[in-house]
């Protein structure tokens, strides 16, 4: 079974008056593949799923495969708080050609472990493709225990978690529950050295966004064993990862994601437009990290 590591992007949905804006977005995954990302998550939160219509959530996959045309692996966001709606989402992620299908714990129901031992069995058994179970708890309520991701595990195509609890020695327990095989992609930006440190093998990342080369350099970094350098990288992005949850996500990112010229700054509601301070604070982020350049000025400038 394919272990996916390193940097990959949980990527932005591009709108442009109410609508999926597929230019900028097929442009935006050539952009993240030239830039040197390891992999390509559509539709998951940041992507906005949770307001995309089916056919828009089916489309935005589809988009992505067939931009990254094998060049990169892609693991399409296919998860919904029903089951019967995550293995349909999941089947055509499968049909479509993508790599693995990433499934959140399942939102608003808050299913005991044994529900949710159920909904991801039930995925996985009719699913073509593996499995990464997204265990989110700050979006989801409920938090997966390692138990039950141990049972899961048993599941051939159960292959690996995506954490976002911040927990920085679960990975550990993991690995002593599960093994090193059980593929482990940190789901928040700021614990992505811990991650790897605790034995993790990437990040499925939302500051990858904006900043695909340095998150892509920081891994390559890890992995070579350049360690001083991977934490000089991550230092360097600390006040963006910041920055860009400093207001609900994807809010920020696609803020900046605007002033760098690669889409507008559009969100669908119940999404806003961030406020003033927060643009000013995602700016100067983005400029520490040395992002900023005139080109995506004169871009805005005649958007």
């Amino acid at each position: 079974m394919s272990m996916f590591k390193g940097s990959y992007t949980a990527l932005i949905t591009p709108f442009r008056d109410g609508q999926v804006d597929e230019k900028a977005f097929g442009d935006f995954v050539e952009w993240q593949i030239k830039s040197g990302v390891h992999g390509l998550v559509p539709c998951g939160t940041t992507g906005e799923s949770p307001s995309l219509t089916h056919a828009e959530h089916q489309r935005v996959t589809e988009l992505c495969i067939e931009v990254a045309n094998g060049r990169v692996p892609v693991i399409a966001g296919t998860g919904s708080n029903s089951t019967n709606e995550a293995i349909e989402l999941t089947q055509h992620a499968g049909k479509s050609g993508a790599d693995a299908a990433l499934v959140v714990m399942p939102y608003y129901n808050k299913p005991t472990s044994e529900g949710q031992f159920e909904h991801f069995k039930a995925i996985a058994e009719n699913s073509s493709i593996p499995i990464i179970i997204y265990n989110i708890p700050g979006r989801s309520v409920v938090d997966m225990s390692v138990q039950t991701m141990a049972r899961l595990s048993k599941i051939t195509n159960i292959i690996g978690v995506k954490d976002a609890t911040g927990d920085a020695s679960r990975p550990s327990l993991v690995r002593h529950l599960i093994g090193n095989d059980f593929c482990q992609l940190s789901g928040e930006d700021g614990c992505v050295p811990a991650m790897l440190a605790h034995g993790g093998h990437g990040c499925i990342s939302v500051t990858a966004n904006v900043a695909p080369s340095l998150c892509a350099q920081m891994h390559e970094d890890w992995q070579k064993g350049n360690l001083g350098d991977a934490l000089a990288t991550h230092d360097k992005l600390t006040p963006l990862n910041e920055a860009l949850f400093s207001e609900t996500s994807p809010g920020p990112v696609k803020y900046a994601a605007s002033l760098l010229g690669l889409c507008l700054e559009e969100l669908r509601l119940p999404m806003t437009n961030i406020q003033d301070e927060t643009k000013a604070r995602v700016q100067s982020a983005l400029g520490m990290a040395g992002l900023l350049n005139e080109s995506s000025e004169q871009w805005r400038a005649a958007n």
